[in-house]
């Protein structure tokens, strides 16, 4: 088998991966949404280093492309293009992805509400109370809830005297703050006990019943950092993610992390924005956070999940993968590789479909076709038998959604 052909589609604004074979096999991928605009040209940038190549030989095929990509959100072609070649190994063998990556561990993978969120008002207390008292009544039983606060919840942008800085970052629609310059500063007095209490009000709601992990940056101070998670060490917080370093942040710096979290009970998670492994080997060997979480669809694919997960265990780190923005066939990826996972494995973040006609495109993912409230059941998702990914893509409705310069992408 060989490879012939590599395309990138947009459908409804997710960036879509297929490659083509000589045997007719085809392997999708995805990439993450906001990589959108430059994704087409960055995604066929590979085509000719892969043309010839045997998809099933995944490795061989992925040495030939891996260091051509770097941290967030330029790792995201080259991890798509591993989850379409994964896709396509376990179709021409016809077995699920997971049982190449080694066999499953677990037949359910559990997951955090990630991509569904019930908005917010406003930034008070009241408003994160009411927002997570109708985030733990969802139908799909989330057990653990993420919610955004300070720099990524855009406290700095919205709540008067939040921190001494004069918002640098520019607003830009969907995207928390901007990733060419996110506000960034200490916070005032005003400000971390403006924090403390929407975090105290959220626990409130949720007591013992639902974890509360939290999403902080990047943008705040180690000191602050600090401050924060000794003031929250009594409400059993699961995480907080991505404080001093995260989206778009071009650098690791464990250094900074080592200032924190051998100080605190409060774990402290970052990684998504982290390319390959390498790039995790000081973070996992200085024990310098508690939990890691990189993105399959920035990471470099969901081997690479496999291999950052497995080290990580060996140095008693927890594991809890980034994934918004992924679309249905990132979480059909998500879903394959976390069945393989060692026991450090905590959950990963629930990308969804958008717009809801995504959930008529795939087929086959767990739940009731078209109902995606299906899919999850008591904060779980079934791991499917199905080849590959597990999943299909219905041609026919897809082609009503492809966009002018895509009209021969099934072709």
């Amino acid at each position: 088998m060989k490879i012939t052909d590599l395309r990138c589609a947009i459908i409804g604004g997710q960036p879509v991966i297929r490659i083509k074979t000589d045997e007719g096999v085809d392997g999708y991928g995805s990439a993450a949404r906001l990589r959108s605009a430059h994704i087409r040209w960055h995604v066929e940038y590979y085509r000719d280093l892969i043309l010839g190549s045997d998809p099933t030989d995944v490795e061989r095929t992925m040495l030939k492309i891996r260091r051509l990509g770097a941290f967030k959100p330029w790792g995201s072609s080259v991890s798509g293009i591993e989850v379409a070649l994964w896709d396509l190994a376990g179709k021409a063998a016809n077995v699920p992805v997971y049982k190449l990556l080694g066999g499953k561990v677990r037949d359910r993978v559990r997951v955090y509400n990630g991509a569904i969120r019930t908005p917010l008002s406003a930034k008070n207390p009241e408003d994160y109370a009411e927002s997570s008292a109708r985030m733990k009544d969802l139908p799909q039983g989330f057990t653990i809830i993420k919610q955004a606060i300070s720099f990524h919840g855009k406290m700095d942008a919205e709540v008067p005297d939040y921190y001494y800085g004069d918002n640098q970052g520019v607003s830009i629609p969907g995207m928390h703050p901007s990733p060419s310059y996110p506000n960034r500063g200490l916070l005032t007095e005003k400000g971390f006990n403006h924090t403390v209490n929407c975090v105290v009000a959220m626990k409130e709601v949720l007591g013992d019943e639902i974890g509360l992990a939290l999403d902080c940056g990047p943008g705040m101070t180690v000191t602050d950092t600090l401050k924060l998670a000794r003031a929250l060490e009594p409400y059993n917080i699961m995480w907080l993610e991505d404080t001093v370093r995260g989206d778009f942040s071009p650098s690791v710096d464990p250094d900074l992390f080592l200032q924190i979290t051998p100080h605190t009970t409060t774990p402290i998670h970052t990684g998504e924005q982290i390319y390959l492994r390498e790039n995790f080997k000081n973070l996992i060997e200085q024990k310098a956070v508690n939990i890691i979480g990189p993105d399959p669809l920035d990471v470099g694919g969901i081997a690479e999940m496999k291999w950052i997960a497995q080290y990580a265990d060996l140095h008693g780190i927890l594991f809890a993968p980034h994934g918004i923005g992924v679309g249905l066939i990132g979480l059909a990826a998500q879903i394959q590789a976390a069945a393989t996972y060692p026991d450090n494995f905590i959950a990963f973040e629930y990308s969804t479909g958008r717009p809801d006609w995504w959930y008529d495109i795939v087929q086959g993912l767990p739940g009731l076709q078209g109902q995606p409230e299906t899919i999850v059941r008591d904060g779980f998702v079934d791991v499917p038998d199905r080849p590959g990914l597990g999943i299909t893509l219905d041609v026919e409705i897809a082609q009503q959604y492809l966009e002018s310069e895509d009209k021969d992408f099934f072709e």
